[in-house]
């Protein structure tokens, strides 16, 4: 425990140390948050959203750009270091989720660069998710056919097995916390200090079971120091912002560590905020498609409370307790499975 307790010390000092003239760097190639006007997936204006933010523009976007290099070097490097044995294919599935939906971030990220000139690359949200699904099935399908997962731990039945069913099931839960995790990056710290809650809590879930490979808790340990020290700089008023090369990424390979630890059901409710978020904003989207009226009065949830009144910093603090809850009901759930 105390190596692993270390490695969050050493990600934590890295990160924090490159911070600042990553910052400048983002900067001086004018990786910002944009001055115009913002649109939402299918291209339609979002004035409240605006009304909200709009101070917010020229902030640094691209945060999760370091988080990625830090934690893909620092971990191989504590792998070789500690001479941790590592499957093959459970390595893959972590770097091709942290990896391949970064990039996919990146490409957005990117385009906010260019001004969000209309056909830029050629992708539109739909062809996005199309990716999206791609890069989650081949993941499912690793995990599969390669690491034999086919089963859900239920409480009071123990492992279900659900054969090849896993795999759509899977990819369903990689895209959703890859969208939840995107979607709810829109308060300063508010993803970002939900992630920590969740890794706090993997890392318990995977320091304490005997089944699991000790390389998914140094990873954990890795990416848990490099958020803390993230986030440091993400408070409000944020000096950085995570950037969706950042969200994207970090939904994915959150997505794979409760996938990886088998407690897929316990992932749901110790990202319950992430969850809750998201489920607004599909909710809104259904409502509004076959009845013809809104739930509530913008979404993700985060923007109606602050459409009520509600001043960021009360909105993130009160997600992070509501976070600790869903986490420690998460907790043990898990431990009574």
């Amino acid at each position: 425990m105390a190596t692993i307790l270390g490695l969050v010390i050493l990600s934590f000092f890295i990160t924090g140390v490159l911070l600042i003239p990553f910052i400048d760097f983002l900067y001086k190639i004018k990786l910002q948050r944009a001055n115009q006007k913002t649109k939402d997936p299918f291209n339609k204006r979002t004035p409240i959203f605006d009304k909200f933010h709009g101070w917010k523009a020229g902030t640094p976007i691209g945060g999760g750009i370091l988080i990625i290099l830090v934690v893909v070097v620092l971990s191989q490097w504590a792998y070789g270091m500690l001479g941790t044995k590592t499957k093959a294919w459970e390595l893959f599935v972590i770097l091709f989720s942290f990896l391949g939906f970064g990039l996919l971030g990146l490409y957005d990220d990117i385009k906010k660069l260019s001004g969000g000139r209309a056909g830029f690359f050629g992708l539109r949200f739909r062809h996005k998710f199309i990716i999206q699904l791609i890069l989650a099935s081949v993941i499912a399908f690793v995990f599969y056919t390669q690491l034999g997962y086919s089963f859900l731990f239920v409480h009071g039945f123990g492992p279900v097995s659900i054969g090849y069913l896993f795999i759509p099931f899977a990819a369903l839960v990689i895209v959703s916390f890859v969208n939840a995790v995107n979607i709810t990056d829109g308060l300063d710290g508010l993803a970002t200090g939900l992630l920590m809650i969740c890794l706090i809590a993997f890392l318990v879930i995977s320091a304490t079971s005997q089944q699991l490979d000790e390389s998914l808790g140094i990873f954990i340990a890795v990416l848990l120091g490099s958020i803390i020290a993230f986030l440091y700089f993400n408070t409000y008023k944020a000096r950085l912002m995570l950037g969706d090369v950042g969200a994207l990424s970090l939904g994915a390979v959150l997505a794979v560590i409760g996938l990886l630890t088998g407690k897929a059901l316990a992932l749901v409710v110790i990202g319950g905020v992430f969850v809750l978020e998201i489920g607004s904003s599909l909710l809104q989207l259904l409502s509004k498609r076959f009845f013809g009226r809104k739930i509530l009065p913008v979404a993700p949830l985060h923007l109606t409370l602050q459409h009520r009144g509600w001043e960021e910093p009360k909105i993130v603090m009160r997600a992070w307790i509501v976070g600790i809850f869903f986490a420690i009901l998460g907790l043990f759930l898990a431990f009574i499975t």
